[in-house]
């Protein structure tokens, strides 16, 4: 659906917090739209003021606000800004949240342990959201930790596309590896989107890694071959890169001759760059990785900006085209045509 296309396209408004704003106004330039006013500020002891500066009333709202770097304080401008429009008499409030924070904390792991995405999950109801879109959900399941519905878009084929342009491979030389079991249907999903450009699927291998805490891996094996292949890993959130370096490293010294990750969510805190940045320890001569492509739900911090080896590739057009099915009354599934398959 264009923008051509969209029925009473003046009843959208497209706000947006502190978090993204650059997203936001992507997703809106993509819509034929500017992005609507309002003022996010804080009090002099941190209290956050939210005035929107258009009138809302009877229109279908749209608040883009990813809960990435400051967590809390972006979470908490987007809890105001839902109050502030079903306040002022908005028609329907859409939480637009590419990346959603808390999503690893999504059941218990251990006694006396909160489900931290549940929680967020109900103040974001509570606010008055009446829909919720995000980006590769950590866990597909949060999606039933809400009482509205939830759009989970997938961001694999603009990440496989940004991939196909700097490649130095081709198909049959590359296999998509999962960093844990848990994510073999996305790395499944992507070797099939990797097989649209020339025909089959790219082969598959699985990490297999124990933990010693949160963030730490303690041993690493490796289910399958990239013995003379380009690895390509695949996961939807890299914080301090500890696990993804220790994989590279696996991945090199199990014969890949090159190694790329794409990832949805480049949180990137540090000392992510840092362990990325670094010379394989296999093989001192060689790089960690060949390239790591991330989508552009988070700004990159200033240290990733500098970094050469990432190319950021925009989900702007995917977020944009959501929204256009949603107000138009169309299917967003029909977005994702061979995902069900995977799931």
């Amino acid at each position: 659906m264009t923008p051509q296309t969209i029925p009473d396209l003046d009843d959208i408004k497209i706000f947006t917090g502190n978090a993204h704003p650059a997203l936001a106004e992507k997703i809106a330039g993509q819509l034929g739209l500017s992005l609507a006013k309002s003022s996010v500020r804080s009090f002099a002891d941190g209290e956050i003021e939210v005035k929107l500066g258009e009138s809302v009333r009877g229109k279908d709202v749209y608040i883009v606000q990813s809960t990435s770097p400051d967590v809390n304080r972006n979470l908490m401008e987007l809890l105001i800004m839902i109050d502030t429009a079903r306040r002022a008499s908005a028609d329907r409030i859409s939480a637009v949240i590419p990346y959603y924070g808390y999503a690893r904390q999504d059941r218990k792991v251990a006694p006396r342990a909160p489900i931290t995405a549940k929680l967020v999950a109900n103040l974001i109801t509570t606010a008055g959201a009446d829909r919720v879109i995000t980006v590769d959900l950590h866990a597909g399941q949060i999606q039933g930790f809400f009482d509205v519905p939830v759009d989970n878009l997938y961001a694999a084929q603009v990440l496989v596309d940004a991939f196909w342009q700097c490649r130095e491979c081709s198909l049959d030389e590359i296999v998509v590896v999962s960093p844990d079991a848990g994510g073999v249907r996305r790395a499944r999903y992507l070797a099939h989107l990797l097989g649209r450009h020339i025909g089959g699927e790219a082969s598959l291998a699985i990490i297999d890694k124990r933990r010693s805490g949160p963030g730490k891996v303690a041993e690493v094996n490796l289910v399958g071959s990239v013995n003379g292949k380009t690895a390509i890993m695949v996961d939807d959130i890299v914080d301090s890169a500890g696990t993804m370096s220790v994989a590279a490293d696996k991945l090199r010294d199990e014969g890949a001759v090159g190694v790329y990750a794409c990832i949805t969510h480049p949180i990137l805190s540090p000392p992510a760059i840092q362990n990325l940045g670094k010379k394989c320890t296999i093989d001192p001569t060689i790089d960690r990785l060949d390239g790591l492509i991330v989508t552009d739900t988070v700004p990159l911090r200033p240290d990733a900006q500098e970094c050469g080896k990432i190319k950021v590739a925009s989900v702007s057009h995917l977020l944009a085209e959501a929204i256009a099915n949603i107000h138009g009354r169309g299917s967003v599934s029909s977005l994702f045509p061979d995902v069900e398959a995977y799931n």
